[in-house]
């Protein structure tokens, strides 16, 4: 019956249109009642969900992500990726997948991957004879593994929902090699889909401006260089790295690349503290769900919330019950976490809720049902990458071990 109060009221909270976020919070309110625990109790579970010096790393991501794409850092590693992959057949297709690649290990978000390369790419797509759904489908796809790589916000939220026990900077690299592999899975399908259906090939690009496009991106790449350098070579936490992030994407786009104006900066300062808000308030709720769940003991149940909630409140909430389920069976908590990730990835681009499958339609103007179809082919190839990463330990495991 506790279990009933808490996941129906919940669920019939969402029902009814109620961000997840607000439901969370006055489902555990309800809860609280329910079991008869004091309000304070709730409370001091709120405050101490975000009072967490490791989760600066999320607004300084996010706040860095967002000059990034914004100020043309976007654009230029689009470019880039057309240097290296856009001249074969299909290569437009490629060069979306590897942009999404380097975006998304400087962002670490889906959803700013699906957003800043859809709007570049998939107009262009469209205009060079590729079908609109198709272009759509390449990116919601290709920005999966931003959820993996460094500097992943995910990573972030599984460390701090496991306690601290699990380092942030082991995640970060044992994310490496999955998403790599996803990304090099994707262009693949893209290749047969580039052979099969006569895809336009691309051009190749003098080797004069093709230097020119590659200088001019490597101020955009240094960020992964700094962050993961200096996380590796023990300079700074993965926290600190997140502000120097926000310094040298500021740096370089009001000083070298010069293309966004100084007056635009409030309203992108505002966009920021407004999403980083709804992160903040999205942990804070989730934290005081999981506690009543938790004093609830509930547990199968939990796996009903896959198909109505968002990725975070997820991980808040699943990580703490189900870790020392899978540790007890003699799995590592770092290949533990990046299961997670993959599967909870996946669900991000899946109907009922997936947020990075409605941001990639809305981009691309296509429709939910075109994208979803176009995308079928795509959920096989994420589902064997799930599989390699779930049955093979070394693909996580191996470069934490070697590196830290």
């Amino acid at each position: 019956m506790d279990a009933l109060i808490l996941l129906g009221s919940f669920i019939g909270l969402i029902l009814i249109g109620m961000p997840v976020a607000y439901a969370l919070g006055l489902s555990a309110l309800i809860g609280a009642w329910w079991i008869d625990i004091p309000y304070q109790a709730l409370m001091i579970q709120i405050a101490g969900g975000v009072n967490k010096f490791s989760l600066m790393a999320i607004p300084f991501f996010v706040l860095a992500g967002a000059i990034m794409a914004e100020g043309g850092m976007s654009r230029r590693l689009v470019a880039f990726a057309g240097v290296l992959v856009g001249f074969v057949r299909g290569g437009l297709s490629l060069v979306n997948i590897m942009a999404s690649t380097f975006f998304g290990a400087i962002s670490g978000s889906s959803v700013a991957d699906t957003a800043s390369v859809g709007s570049v790419l998939i107009p262009e797509m469209e205009r060079r004879g590729y079908p609109r759904e198709f272009a759509t489908a390449v990116t919601i796809s290709g920005s999966v593994q931003a959820l993996l790589t460094p500097p992943s916000h995910n990573s972030v939220l599984y460390s701090l929902a496991a306690g601290g026990t699990v380092s942030i900077a082991s995640l970060f690299m044992a994310g490496v090699v999955p998403g790599l592999l996803m990304s090099a899975c994707l262009m693949v399908l893209c290749l047969i889909f580039a052979k099969k259906r006569d895809y336009p090939k691309g051009e190749v690009i003098p080797l004069k401006q093709a230097l020119k496009i590659c200088a001019d991106a490597l101020w955009g790449l240094m960020a992964m260089v700094i962050i993961l350098g200096g996380i590796l070579s023990g300079i700074f936490t993965a926290t600190e790295s997140a502000a120097i992030a926000v310094l040298w994407a500021f740096f370089v786009t009001m000083f070298i690349y010069r293309d966004y104006q100084w007056n635009e900066l409030p309203k992108l300062m505002h966009r920021t503290v407004r999403t980083i808000s709804i992160v903040m308030i999205l942990i804070a709720f989730a934290a005081s769900f999981g506690y009543i769940m938790t004093l609830m003991q509930i547990n199968v149940m939990l796996l009903l919330l896959g198909t109505v909630m968002d990725m975070a409140p997820l991980i808040l909430i699943l990580t703490p019950i189900l870790l020392p389920v899978v540790l007890g069976i003699g799995v590592d908590p770092i290949h533990f976490g990046m299961i997670m990730l993959v599967n909870l990835g996946i669900g991000l681009i899946t109907p009922p809720v997936g947020a990075v499958l409605f941001v990639g339609a809305a981009v691309g103007k296509v429709s939910i049902e075109k994208t979803v179809k176009a995308l079928l082919p795509f959920y096989g190839v994420l589902f064997l990458v799930l599989i390699a990463v779930t049955y093979i330990p070394a693909l996580s495991l191996w470069l934490p071990g070697l590196v830290l």
